[in-house]
């Protein structure tokens, strides 16, 4: 007699390491130490045995975040969402109107001012979230904006300005770099784990535009927010995801990569929102068989499967059918590679699309609009 053993992998978002009533409770615990200034840069390898300097410089920056909902409120259960439950943000009924919860994650300063940066569903249920920093001092911090669609948020804590730092680097690693991961794991405090970068790039398909950088290093529930750092106390990535059969690490995490979160931070901080252009068109990859059938040998870029009435694209004349070539003169290889192209063009400018159009060369002039507020991204995903 045999049988078959199904596994059902999870991407579920890490914030939310446990849903607790808070009543005569500390969020966060750690052993004290000595806060200290501006991480300096060294040239250590940071391989195996090297990684006691490096968590000693870096830790001191990274925090322990928490967000408070009213239990009347409920908050979303991330883990146990399929797609035969229905969404899988629905919320948990509160027993008792008057508690709280709380949901725990992580960040990192990247001003001695007080800025720093978590995941937006670290702190989507509010305008307000506690930190706890490395040397056991608990602050409020201002939510100053969060993105869902990156799932980066930038906090603020007001009152000092010699809170230990790090910053977000300027080239990202590569696949067998070292990577350093900092957090808060259910809430236990400060807390480092070690890998590699195993993938850039990745997608995971959960709705986001974000290419994710994949790392191995243990992360959990609470990492959320995280930093991953390189060999000199660099920010590389801020964890957002995991892949796993069990709901826990095995290995397979996700983290947004630097320079996305320095993209979203700089919007976040200038006006507390991110605005992104739009056209109003749905697209998808073009395949080697939608190439077949098109009639065109090595044909890439992203055709259109679908034009909102009365949006940008359907102005300028865009169709169903028609395949996007390039981008003001730069080919596309892909359908999220215009969409990141779109993305970052100001609401309001012009764009001139290249395309094929029933066998033929065309283009035509598209007025962006401004992306409309989306819905959060769908923290966790059966599969």
């Amino acid at each position: 007699m045999g049988g078959t053993i199904a596994v059902i992998a999870v991407i579920a978002s890490i914030a939310q390491a446990q849903t607790i009533d808070t009543r005569g409770q500390t969020p966060f615990a750690g052993e004290p130490s000595t806060l200290l200034h501006r991480v300096a840069d060294r040239t250590d390898s940071g391989g195996p045995g090297g990684f006691a300097d490096l968590a000693e410089r870096v830790e001191p920056a990274v925090i322990g975040v928490s967000s408070k909902a009213a239990a009347s409120k409920g908050l979303p259960d991330r883990l146990f969402g399929t797609p035969d439950q229905g969404p899988p943000n629905k919320q948990i009924p509160a027993p008792n109107a008057r508690d709280q919860l709380v949901s725990f994650g992580s960040g990192f300063f990247i001003s001695a001012d007080g800025y720093a940066v978590t995941n937006s569903h670290v702190v989507e249920d509010g305008d307000t979230a506690e930190i706890r920093t490395n040397d056991n001092k608990t602050y409020s911090a201002k939510v100053i904006g969060k993105d869902s669609l990156t799932d980066v948020a930038l906090i603020k804590v007001d009152g000092r300005s010699d809170f230990s730092y790090v910053k977000l680097v300027d080239q990202l690693p590569r696949v067998g770099d070292w990577v350093l991961a900092a957090g808060s794991p259910f809430g236990l405090g400060g807390t480092v784990t070690a890998g590699i970068v195993s993938a850039r790039e990745r997608d995971i398909e959960t709705g986001s535009a974000t290419d994710f950088i994949q790392i191995d290093a243990p992360i959990n529930q609470g990492n959320s927010g995280g930093p991953n750092f390189n060999a000199s106390g660099d920010v590389v990535g801020v964890n957002s995801k995991i892949l796993s059969s069990s709901e826990g690490s095995v290995g397979v995490a996700f983290a947004v990569p630097a320079d996305t979160v320095k993209a979203v931070v700089s919007q976040l901080k200038d006006k507390g929102a991110v605005t992104r252009g739009w056209i109003g068109a749905k697209v998808q990859p073009v395949t080697p068989d939608i190439a077949d059938s098109l009639g065109v040998n090595h044909l890439h870029g992203a055709i259109v499967v679908g034009v909102q009435d009365d949006g940008p694209a359907a102005r300028a004349g865009l169709r169903r059918g028609d395949v996007i070539t390039a981008v003001e003169g730069q080919p596309i290889k892909n359908a999220k590679e215009l969409t990141k192209k779109i993305h970052a063009t100001a609401p309001g400018s012009s764009i001139r699309l290249a395309m094929l159009r029933e066998g033929r060369e065309n283009s035509l002039n598209v007025a962006l609009g401004q992306m409309p507020d989306q819905p959060e991204v769908p923290p966790a995903i059966r599969r």
